[in-house]
């Protein structure tokens, strides 16, 4: 291990856990601290006011949540002020609730600070590591290290987990398993029952004799679901009936993962994990918007309508050198 890192999250789910892979990608153990503007919207533009006039820094205009049971808060200035001394390797965040946040709190500690996705409208160059997904087109900076897809904290026992989660409920063959995952509109996609219909139906088709399963989530319509429960699968997971989480099972299983396109977190595990031929399922909205990009950068390196996985080993080692660890 190369130490510790402080851990700063926006109580985003998908962020949180980028900056978990970040962490164990650098080889260290990390501590959560969650984080939050003060004023909301206001204090966030205040955030991109003071990163490019330094001398101006208040170090109040955002405001810590820290985890504990009754979810007091204190602002940065006090935030750094208790952890000195904690022996802290790095600064890390996710997402723009935690860029400016990791930045003044690193150089509190007087230890680097790197981040995960792009931190538009920052002074990028103040910085130490910018993990930076290819869809935003970063800048061309030795600090950003770009990378093909989102950051997934999983490992090989969580796969293995979750195939004997799976096994628990369905006693079928899988030895010709094909997943599908259905995620749900966004402001960049759209999900019909008729759209629905017509990619299942052509699944079908495709896939003849397969152990056909699928997954619905939490974003998924009402009016969807109905139609995904209308097929005959092998396996069916209902989200609006049933909270299992059969994704790891799939990824692990699969020869075949169809996802929809709008999930840029299913589909980076998917094109990271596993053996499956990743397909995208386009629901996307016309339009050169960041997930059209993130799905033909996939496609075009081999990992979406291919097998070819993700490997960040060269991007990590790199990451670690911006680190200095």
């Amino acid at each position: 291990m190369s130490g510790r890192a402080l851990v700063l999250t926006d109580g985003k789910a998908g962020h949180e856990n980028q900056s978990k892979a970040f962490a164990r990608a650098l080889g260290c153990g990390f501590d959560l601290v969650e984080v939050r503007f003060n004023f909301g919207r206001i204090g966030k533009l205040c955030s991109y006011i003071h990163d490019h006039l330094p001398s101006f820094w208040p170090m109040n205009q955002a405001v810590l949540g820290a985890r504990t049971a009754d979810r007091t808060f204190a602002n940065l200035h006090e935030l750094c002020g208790n952890l000195q001394g904690k022996g802290y390797s790095a600064v890390l965040g996710t997402g723009s609730g935690t860029f400016f946040a990791a930045k003044v709190v690193a150089r509190r500690l007087g230890v680097k600070c790197g981040v995960v996705l792009y931190p538009r409208g920052y002074d990028l160059g103040s910085f130490d590591c910018i993990l930076a997904p290819s869809f935003d087109s970063p800048a061309k900076l030795a600090n950003i290290v770009e990378i093909p897809a989102n950051l997934v904290a999983n490992d090989a026992a969580f796969y293995e987990k979750g195939v004997v989660a799976f096994r628990a409920r369905y006693s079928g063959a899988t030895d010709n398993l094909v997943g599908v995952i259905v995620g749900g509109p966004n402001k960049c996609s759209t999900m019909s029952p008729e759209w629905m219909k017509a990619r299942l139906d052509e699944i079908f088709a495709a896939n003849a004799g397969a152990q056909l399963c699928v997954t619905t989530s939490r974003r998924t319509p009402f009016e969807v679901e109905s139609v995904v429960d209308s097929y005959p699968w092998a396996y069916r997971l209902i989200y609006s009936r049933d909270r299992f989480n059969p994704i790891p099972a799939f990824v692990q299983l699969a020869k075949r993962l169809y996802v929809t396109a709008e999930s840029t977190g299913m589909l980076s595990e998917a094109c990271t994990f596993g053996n499956a031929e990743v397909v995208a399922l386009d629901n996307l909205n016309p339009g050169p918007h960041k997930f059209r990009r993130f799905v033909e950068n996939l496609r075009r390196d081999g990992y979406v309508d291919g097998c070819r996985k993700v490997d960040l080993s060269a991007e990590f080692a790199r990451a670690r050198e911006l680190m200095g660890l």
